[in-house]
C-alpha cells in the first residue's frame, strides 16, 4: 500500500479484534519505505528512517496474509533520560510522580487527558527521535507491504496518524504533536489478500486506487471485507486451503468537534459461514471424443434441416411459376 501524502513516521499500524486481542504500533513483518514528494523512494541517510524492525508475531489462529503494512520507527524508542527526578509539567498524579523520558511525559498528559502538542519546553523531548523524524519527514510519502496473522474472528486493522494507546474501552491515536496539518489519505492499495493464492484468483482490491470525490480528502477510508474461506484442488489433487473476499467501500469526512473522525485507512473484515470448494478436474478422451461426435451430428443435422426447407421452397415456387400463379 502506498500513502503519497503521508510520512512513515506519522502512521501506525493497529490490529483488534471481537476477541478482545489488541496489537498496536505492529512491526512485525511489516516494512516501509519512505517516498520524496514525487513519489521516488528517499535514499537511505539513517537506517531507522527506511528499514523496519522484523520480529515473529505470537503463534494463533492466523488466516491472514496482508499484502499491506507499516511499521513505526525502531529507533523512536531512543530516549533522551535527564537526571534525578524529571518534571511531568503539571501531569503528575501525585506529588513526587517523575517523568524522565519524553515518552514518560506523554504516557502522564494523556493519564489526563490532556493533548502534548508542543514539546519544545519539555526538557525530556530536546532529543527525542519520534519528534525530529516528524519534523525531518513532513511533505514525503511512505509505501508500505508485508504480513500479519489475524485470528479467525470478526476485527479490523487500521493505519492511522500518531502513537496508538488504549485508555479504559477506548482506542486512541495521539495526532497531537501534528498540529493543524492536514492528512491526506488518499493511497493506492497493490495488494491485499488472506491466505495463498491459487491460479486464476483475483482480489477486488489489488492494484486498486482509492479516490474519493468530496471536496476533502482528510477522513476516514474504510473498507468492509466479507472474508470467504475457499479451498483449491488442483489436478494432481493439492488442496490450497485459503480466503476470498468481497468488499464495500465507504468514506467518512474529516469533522471537527470533541467526536471528529480519526482520519486514515481501516479494513474491517468478518468471516462468512460458508465454505466454497473449487476442484479442477481434466475430462477423458472418450468424453471429449463424444463431445466432438454430438458437435459434429449437430451441425449435420441442422444442415439437413435447413437444405430441406430451401429444397421445399424452392420447389413450392417452382410449381407456382409453372402454373402461372406466381407473382
Amino acid at each position: 500500500m502506498a500513502f503519497p501524502k503521508v510520512p512513515c513516521s506519522w502512521l501506525s499500524l493497529d490490529a483488534m479484534d471481537i476477541s478482545g486481542e489488541l496489537h498496536l504500533d505492529l512491526d512485525h513483518d511489516v516494512y516501509k519505505q519512505r517516498l520524496a514528494a514525487n513519489g521516488s523512494p528517499v535514499k537511505e541517510v539513517e537506517k531507522h528512517n527506511v528499514d523496519a524492525t522484523k520480529t515473529k508475531m505470537p503463534a494463533g489462529n492466523g488466516t491472514a496474509g496482508v499484502a499491506a503494512g507499516v511499521a513505526g520507527d525502531a529507533a523512536n524508542d531512543t530516549q533522551v533520560a535527564v537526571s534525578g527526578c524529571g518534571s511531568c509539567y503539571g501531569a503528575e498524579d501525585q506529588q513526587g510522580d517523575c517523568c524522565n523520558t519524553c515518552d514518560e511525559v506523554r504516557a502522564a498528559y494523556r493519564r489526563k487527558g490532556w493533548a502534548l502538542a508542543n514539546v519544545d519546553h519539555v526538557e525530556q523531548c530536546a532529543h527525542d527521535m519520534y519528534t525530529e523524524s516528524i519534523k525531518e519527514q513532513a511533505g514525503e510519502g511512505c509505501h508500505m507491504w508485508g504480513m500479519l496473522e489475524v485470528n479467525k474472528v470478526a476485527g479490523n486493522f487500521h493505519f492511522a496518524p500518531g502513537r496508538s494507546y488504549q485508555q479504559g474501552s477506548m482506542h486512541v491515536h495521539d495526532i497531537a504533536p501534528f498540529g493543524e496539518a492536514v492528512m491526506d489519505f488518499r493511497h493506492t492499495v497493490h495488494r491485499l489478500s488472506f491466505g495463498k493464492p491459487f491460479p486464476g484468483m483475483k482480489n477486488p482490491l489489488d492494484t486498486a486506487k482509492a479516490e474519493h470525490t468530496a471536496a476533502t480528502t482528510s477522513g476516514m477510508f474504510q473498507y468492509f471485507l466479507k472474508v470467504v474461506p475457499t479451498a483449491y484442488t488442483d489436478l494432481s489433487n493439492v488442496t490450497v486451503n485459503t480466503n476470498q473476499f468481497s468488499v464495500t467501500e465507504n468514506f467518512r469526512e474529516a469533522q471537527g468537534g470533541a467526536g471528529k473522525t480519526l482520519p486514515g485507512v481501516f479494513f474491517f473484515y468478518d468471516l462468512s459461514p460458508i465454505k466454497v470448494r473449487i476442484i479442477e478436474h481434466a475430462s477423458s478422451f472418450l468424453s471429449f471424443l463424444t463431445s466432438v461426435c454430438a458437435i459434429v451430428g449437430g451441425v449435420f443435422t441442422v444442415s439437413g434441416i435447413v437444405d430441406a426447407c430451401v429444397y421445399t421452397g424452392a420447389r413450392l415456387i417452382k410449381k407456382k411459376m409453372e402454373l402461372g400463379k406466381f407473382s
